[in-house]
């Protein structure tokens, strides 16, 4: 028995520990300075980030930041961008939205940051959008799928990065519609804009008739301690022989956990967001205390918009690991989480380059509009960037996870939130000459 209650009841609330709020978890800030530009000078660039480094979306994503700045630390160390040096400040938000407020207050009001880059989550992000486009910080490649991301007349400075939630479950939804037509669904999802927005995206695909049961969770500690038995409970009653998740790796961890007790094996289907293996395979064995481990994620189907983790061929996962393993400390295993971290890196990098010497936040943005759909990115698809599409990456594959390994089953497929899903035959570009070192 995995006794999911007791162990919810011991491990995660342990594990979801955070520090009192204001606990020193950031690097220490730069010297203040005066600047023309704020957050730019001679010498440095200063941008800022908030992420949960605690908290219940901690686990895997607490590894992003730190990945993002490597390659920053890597850039620094090879002259900097037209002889500036990258500062980035990142504090622990703990995917708690008004803990997101005060530290982005922070980071503008006293830090003086130029942009706020790569901060993660959608509630999160959502709670200073406003805030950040009133006071004309741009609000970059922020990581979460929120088609409310791409809102350029309301919200101008704000740009998403990864493909939106909609795009992508209008692709999962493709796959299931096509391959266990008949079968009864489940859905389970985040109560918020994350999980709403993936839902819309699998409507658009899998018809009504076939949805048996949709579940919610709440994406906070409180939320997720009492785990996730009666939203299982109620999918398996439904008869649902498929299910399909829009979890945060937490949550994916506990649902999966949830079932084997439950002794219940529908075909999992889970969103990229929750879907890492070695970060499952961490939550899995920890929160089981080790009677549950990564055999709970085979068969698992996904969808992945950077390449395998595993293709050692692939150029930039190549330089990804060289970095890491030099100009980030606290890298102990390459895994989604890291290899998107240092894609979030590389973006930025390219992004500053093309804004040239003469750095300014409305010249950053412009850049961004017009030349960000031919940026050289480390992912499958390209990014959409345009005056009126602040969205970002165009879509995905689908994958199934076995033993560990993620393995493409469908082609790379783009989509628009309101258009057909088509077969992207376009080819990567090379990694730029600013990456290069």
């Amino acid at each position: 028995m995995l006794l999911v209650s007791f162990l919810c009841s011991l491990g995660l609330v342990a594990a979801f520990t955070s520090p009192a709020s204001g606990a020193a978890t950031s690097p220490a800030r730069p010297a203040a300075r005066r600047a023309s530009v704020t957050g730019v000078t001679a010498h440095r660039i200063v941008l800022g980030a908030t992420t949960p480094l605690t908290g219940p979306a901690a686990p895997g994503y607490d590894e992003i930041a730190p990945a993002t700045n490597a390659v920053f630390e890597y850039v620094n160390a090879h002259g900097g961008i037209y002889g500036r040096k990258i500062d980035y400040l990142v504090d622990n938000d703990e995917y708690d939205p008004a803990l997101t407020v005060h530290y982005t207050e922070q980071l503008v009001e006293q830090d003086d940051i130029f942009a706020d880059v790569g901060s993660l989550g959608t509630p999160t992000q959502l709670a200073v959008q406003g805030f950040l486009n009133s006071e004309h910080v741009p609000q970059l490649f922020i990581e979460s799928g929120c088609a409310c991301w791409s809102k350029p007349k309301q919200y101008p400075e704000s740009f998403g990065w990864q493909p939106d939630y909609i795009v992508e479950g209008k692709i999962l939804g493709q796959y299931v519609a096509k391959h266990m037509s008949g079968e009864k669904v489940g859905y389970l999802y985040q109560d918020d804009e994350f999980g709403e927005d993936g839902v819309r995206g699998l409507d658009e695909e899998i018809p009504k008739s076939s949805v048996a049961s949709e579940q919610t969770y709440q994406g906070t500690s409180a939320g997720l301690a009492a785990g996730l038995g009666s939203q299982i409970s109620a999918i398996k009653a439904s008869g649902a022989k498929v299910v399909v998740l829009y979890t945060i790796p937490a949550a994916t961890a506990l649902a999966l956990l949830a079932a084997a007790e439950l002794n219940y094996h529908p075909q999992w289907v889970v969103s990229s967001v929750g879907a890492d293996p070695p970060t499952l395979t961490g939550l899995l064995v920890s929160y089981s205390k080790g009677t549950a481990g990564a055999s709970l994620l085979n068969g698992m189907i996904s969808n992945a918009y950077l390449p395998p983790e595993t293709d050692s061929s692939n150029a930039w996962i190549r330089l990804s690991k060289s970095i890491l393993t030099k100009y980030d400390k606290s890298y102990t295993q390459w895994d989604g989480n890291t290899e998107y971290g240092a894609a979030i890196g590389y973006s930025m990098v390219e992004l500053l380059e093309a804004a040239g010497k003469h750095l300014t936040r409305s010249g950053i943005i412009s850049t961004l509009a017009k030349d960000g759909s031919k940026f050289a990115v480390s992912s499958l698809v390209p990014f959409t960037y345009s005056k009126g599409d602040h969205y970002g990456l165009s879509g995905s594959e689908v994958v199934r996870i076995d033993n560990g390994v993620v393995s493409p089953i469908t082609p790379v497929y783009v989509a628009t939130n309101k258009g057909p899903i088509t077969k992207y035959t376009g080819k990567p570009l090379p990694i730029p000459s600013i990456l290069k070192g």
